[in-house]
């Protein structure tokens, strides 16, 4: 069966040139080997007219041409003044294009950055945009409330947290698309679309095939192209107007959200590990202005978190070993919202709608098990007792909607709810919230599994543990696949969220490192390397998320739920809920203009009222308040035809006439452009260098929190003390004595060899480590003791000496070395003088070297004695030929290679 592989956009520069009549926008790829032109009139005042014919020129055909329509669009001819064609902007990608009251914009990503890599595939965060007005000055028909729109729209920073890549879908998730790779596409293949057959047909004719007696095999490929899942996507409305005129390789889809890479060292072994967020683009908006759901069961501040973990040392994705978690967070599927008209920190809770028959979370779920299969865990950590009902509104609305949806449900597929007070738990000084947590995401993981594209290793045979057996999901023949999903939300789905998502991911991160091979049992400690750099992660995850809904920074991190955040933590907690209490009462309402300007769920009309006039955007974001729905969804059979029968497996991912739909499948050589992800990124067409090549931001590395001194054990899962790292687990700070006593309040709560035996109390612990401190403070600052004779005094400070080398190189100098350690050192010595006794002035034959004779003076009976290895003839040769090429000489190639290097011509340029 042939291969499959995903299909590389076409076009990644691209330059704008502009004339009076039209611009022209001329992409390319990245080898800048076939290039696409875009013509876009500039004569109509309102309208869009874009012609793109469809043709692939080389780089010559677009010289030319781009040199006759200069030659055509001078004023005068010959004239050598101002060239009718002039280039305007260079560009990466199209974000789309706008109109508000007057003409139509086009908005361009001018800088981009390389933030992640998997698997060879580059993930790029937009630096900088331009906005261009398309229609000339001469026909513009002015509006005076054109700048106010385009100013509410500029107000969503394109330059903040939005991602695109050319060959990697961002808005699915990597089971999906690995998924893809390994599906049977003989059925489908012969479906490709009529235009693609033609442009595959006249390039065909086009080019002479010299090779075509030569009989040599073509190995044939699936390109994979497949349709974005526009809940995720942000500019799929700017990109509706163009998508069926245009070619798809001018059609980048741009997700909101979060991006972030670190590298972990394992003893030299790189695996990265990569947390990539999606915020949903339905129901979107900002704190207290989008609460719950909407009537198409879209909720609020609805995010999908994946983490990816991936042996970086193998760049391919059938080859390769990746493995990936999802976990979702939204508010709570009910019509409910909080009336923000009175300044109060907390707004009360009122239920907007009475739903006996939970239609909305019937939606919600829906989708949700269309995407991820079963079972669907809800963590819902809202309050429980409270004075006065504020929280615990929501829970009694939700409980009773999951029992009325799973009535009609397979029992085997059932909804799962989970309800705990997690507030109630951090202020009790007898509970740990973290090993509550903890249980909970094992038996969480347990039940939805995880995706790894590797089968089992046979370490895993070795040393066998009783938990991977008892591993939920679906097991297939190559790998494992994640069923199922956990949903986790408090009000806010912000502070308390982040930690339960981070101790869920902490699980799955241990099971994931498991099935890689890299460690001996799926359980990571607090306190070392790589649980530091996963919590790193995770929190600027957080804060990223955080400030895009609710104004400000997380307020409650995983530190202040360990209890061991410093006592300056406190004033920055307070600063960021006045930031975000700030961020709620005056800015809130512009940012949700802008978002909803952006998303085009507001379209400008002059026969509408204008957007600032709006008194609510309710009916904007609700369909069904501007017209009855035509067709009623059953109170019973409340979930889309078709999903049970694949359960617990999603049904977006199994290999059906629907799902099919989404995916244009080609057949290509494999040496093609579009396929082929190893030229790519590599570019061995042309010199690169590694700033170039390897230019991604990396957020962290396990190097920063190995420990700087010589002899400590360097793997990230040994358990460390704070003062041992070489980051500060606390941050960094300019003032010494805060660091100072940043270490000791840290220090308060040293970390156990076990995660069960945390205490929630640093009071506990306080005796031990005093010791500790002052055993730190011994070997940073040597202290002399004052003894009234000399002597002691310099006995301690030898003591001490002693003490401080034999830490890091493991022995004390001072003693003599053991009997048997000498000896070991004698052979060392005796196996060094007896190698190389070739002088490097002397001259070296060839025929020594390829003849491989030995060059020490070990006699035969020595048992250093090293036999030559025995090479075939082969081998000799092409080894002999690589040294005669060195010298200039220069041997005739053999049939094979002629035809191997004409193949390669062919696929390339031909």
């Amino acid at each position: 069966m042939p291969q499959s592989a995903a299909t590389i956009s076409g076009i990644q520069r691209m330059v704008l040139y502009e004339t009076r009549a039209r611009y022209f926008l001329v992409g390319s790829n990245q080898a800048q080997t076939k290039h696409r032109v875009l013509k876009i009139d500039r004569t109509e005042p309102k309208d869009l007219v874009i012609i793109d014919d469809k043709h692939v020129y080389n780089q010559q055909e677009v010289r030319e041409l781009l040199g006759r329509l200069d030659l055509g669009n001078r004023t005068k001819i010959g004239q050598k003044g101002s060239s009718g064609l002039s280039r305007a902007v260079s560009a990466f990608g199209i974000v789309g294009f706008v109109r508000f009251l007057e003409g139509y914009y086009i908005v361009l990503i001018t800088k981009r950055r390389e933030m992640a890599d998997i698997g060879g595939h580059s993930i790029y965060k937009i630096e900088d945009t331009t906005m261009i007005y398309i229609p000339n000055d001469s026909v513009r028909v002015a509006h005076p409330d054109e700048a106010r729109y385009v100013r509410i729209f500029q107000n969503v920073d394109l330059s903040s947290n939005f991602y695109f890549s050319y060959s990697y879908d961002l808005s699915h998730s990597l089971q999906y698309n690995l998924t893809l790779l390994q599906r049977p596409y003989e059925p489908w293949s012969s479906a490709a679309s009529s235009g693609e057959e033609e442009v595959h047909t006249q390039s065909k004719q086009d080019s002479f095939d010299i090779f075509e007696d030569e009989g040599l095999p073509t190995q044939v490929v699936y390109g994979l192209q497949t349709e974005p899942y526009y809940k995720y996507v942000w500019n799929g409305k700017l990109l509706e107007r163009v998508k069926d005129i245009v070619h798809h390789d001018w059609l980048m889809y741009i997700i909101h959200g979060f991006c972030g890479q670190s590298k972990l060292l394992i003893y030299g072994r790189p695996v990265h590990i990569t947390l990539i967020a999606r915020r949903s683009s339905k129901f979107a908006g900002t704190r207290f202005l989008k609460r719950g759901a909407n009537c198409e069961g879209d909720v609020a501040n609805e995010v999908e978190t994946e983490q990816i973990v991936h042996d970086a040392s193998v760049m391919s994705f059938t080859a390769g070993s990746y493995s990936s978690y999802v976990q979702v967070r939204g508010s709570v599927p009910l019509y409910w919202s909080q009336d923000i008209s009175t300044m109060m920190p907390k707004p009360p809770i009122r239920l907007d709608q009475a739903d006996p028959y939970a239609h909305v979370a019937a939606l919600h779920f829906d989708q949700m098990l269309q995407r991820f299969g079963s079972p669907i865990i809800i963590l819902n950590l809202v309050k429980k007792r409270e004075k006065r009902k504020h929280e615990k509104i929501l829970s009694e609305e939700l409980y009773p909607a999951v029992i009325n949806l799973n009535q009609f449900l397979p029992p085997d597929h059932c909804i799962d709810y989970i309800a705990w007070d997690m507030a109630r738990y951090t202020k009790s000084k007898l509970c740990n919230v973290l090993d509550r947590l903890s249980m909970i995401a094992e038996n969480v993981v347990k039940r939805t599994g995880f995706f790894i594209n590797r089968s089992d290793f046979y370490c895993h045979t070795l040393r066998p543990d009783d938990r991977w057996g008892d591993l939920g999901g679906h097991i297939a023949s190559s790998g494992r696949v994640q069923t199922g999903v956990l949903r986790t939300n408090c009000v806010d789905c912000l502070d308390r969220t982040n930690t339960a998502q981070f101790m869920v991911g902490k699980c799955a991160l241990a099971y994931q490192l498991y099935a890689l091979g890299m460690i001996d049992k799926p359980k990571l400690q607090f306190d070392t390397d790589c649980v530091r750099l996963f919590e790193e992660l995770y929190e600027d995850h957080g804060d990223t998320l955080s400030l895009q809904y609710g104004g400000s920074q997380l307020v409650h991190r995983v530190k202040t739920y360990r209890k061991i955040a410093p006592w300056t933590q406190h004033s920055k907690d307070i600063m960021q809920t006045l930031s975000r209490y700030y961020s709620n009462a005056f800015s809130d309402a512009d940012r949700q203009d802008a978002i909803n300007l952006f998303l085009q769920v507001y379209q400008p009309s002059e026969t509408k009222p204008h957007l600032w006039e709006l008194p609510t955007d309710f009916y904007l974001h609700q369909r069904s308040t501007m017209a009855l729905p035509q067709d009623r969804r059953s109170y019973t059979l409340w979930w889309s035809e078709g999903i049970l029968s694949y359960l617990p497996v999603a049904y977006d991912e199994v290999p059906c006439d629907d799902t099919m739909k989404k995916v244009k499948v080609k057949r290509v050589n494999r040496f093609d452009e579009g396929i082929d992800i190893y030229t790519e990124f590599f570019k061995p067409y042309e010199l690169t260098c590694f700033d170039d090549t390897f230019c991604i931001a990396m957020t962290n590395s396990a190097r920063e929190f190995m420990p700087k001194t010589v002899g400590v054990d360097p793997s990230p899962f040994t358990v460390r003390k704070p003062e041992e790292t070489g980051k500060s687990v606390l941050g960094n700070k300019s003032n010494k004595e805060e660091t100072l006593l940043q270490r000791k309040t840290a220090a308060s709560a040293p970390p156990p060899p076990s995660e069960e035996a945390i205490s929630s109390t640093s009071e506990d612990d306080s005796e031990d480590d005093r010791d500790d401190d002052g055993s730190v403070s011994q070997r940073s600052t040597p202290i002399k003791l004052l003894t009234e004779s000399g002597e002691s005094s310099r006995t301690q400070e030898e003591i001490q000496q002693q003490q401080t080398v034999k830490e890091p190189y493991g022995l004390n100098l001072a003693e003599f070395p053991s009997e048997e350690d000498v000896l070991i050192y004698k052979r060392f010595a005796h196996l060094g003088e007896s190698q190389h006794t070739v002088e490097r002035t002397q001259h070296i034959k060839l025929a020594n070297i390829v003849c491989l004779e030995p060059v020490s003076c070990f006699p035969e009976d020595s048992v250093f004695s090293v036999c030559p290895p025995q090479v075939d003839r082969n081998s000799h040769d092409v080894f002999e030929s690589h040294v005669m090429l060195g010298q200039g000489q220069v041997r005739a190639l053999c049939r094979e290679d002629v035809l191997m290097y004409r193949e390669y011509i062919k696929n390339r340029y031909m």
